[in-house]
């Protein structure tokens, strides 16, 4: 009951009353409904900037796409490469493109160096001879290095190059030098800030034995882990190497 002070509102004060408060609640709906939309807006955004960040400056992966490095690795595998273990990179010479990444690369300035390649170490870089292509080869001769291969055995500073343990030859045949530089080549000086680089399959490698040298701020990162392998042939019981998954690259 209402008091003999208080007079009962009009109807029409009542639904205007009635009216501002659903027009308040679904106002607070579709707030929250863009605060949510924006949520995840931002976070998507974060994930894409931090996923470049680490693509460029960390750790990028790669496909193997074929056979010059077998036995060490194979067609079908997928491997992680570190882009910090000779130093932090700064990517220099680059081009904008509409795809992901938005940008190329196509050197590299070290800031801060780490270290500097070593022989045996398996490297990822820029194809001299067109550098829109990554090649992945080994390191075989340093700065300063004489290169010298002879009936396919390579020597180093006049030293067989003991290679046994993680390449493989399957043509018997040899090449004259003149021919084709395959089996016999150099004697060549590896020039400062470069790398002469082969592949582990020897017989079957386009590499520096065909277009020379690897410079320095063209190397993309060191080759260190097989996170994933793809045969897709035969039974499919073996189309995923099982046994590469997680192998480590020597």
């Amino acid at each position: 009951m209402p008091s003999d002070n208080e007079s009962p509102k009009p109807p029409e004060t009542a639904l205007r009353e009635s009216s501002t408060s659903s027009a308040n609640e679904d106002s607070e709906g579709e707030g929250s409904q863009k605060s949510i939309i924006r949520e995840y807006a931002e976070a998507i955004v974060i994930a894409i900037v931090l996923a470049f960040v680490i693509r460029v400056f960390v750790v990028q992966a790669f496909k193997i796409p074929s056979g010059s490095m077998i036995p060490t690795l194979l067609i079908g595998d997928h491997i992680l490469v570190s882009k910090m273990v000779y130093g932090f990179q700064w990517p220099t010479d680059c081009k904008i493109q509409v795809s992901f990444p938005p940008v190329t690369c196509y050197s590299s300035e070290i800031l801060w160096e780490f270290g500097l390649p070593q022989r045996g170490d398996v490297i990822v870089f820029r194809y001299p001879e067109d550098e829109e292509k990554d090649f992945i080869k080994r390191v075989v001769g340093l700065p300063g290095d004489t290169i010298v291969t002879k009936n396919k055995v390579v020597f180093i500073n006049g030293k067989p190059f003991k290679d046994e343990a993680f390449t493989q030859r399957i043509d018997p045949g040899i090449i004259d030098g003149r021919i084709n530089a395959r089996d016999n080549f150099g004697p060549i000086t590896v020039p400062p800030e470069s790398y002469f680089v082969m592949g582990d399959n020897r017989d079957q490698s386009l590499d520096s034995r065909f277009w020379g040298f690897v410079k320095m701020n063209k190397i993309k990162g060191k080759a260190f882990m097989s996170y994933w392998s793809w045969n897709g042939q035969g039974s499919w019981i073996d189309w995923v190497r099982w046994d590469r998954i997680g192998k480590f690259i020597h």
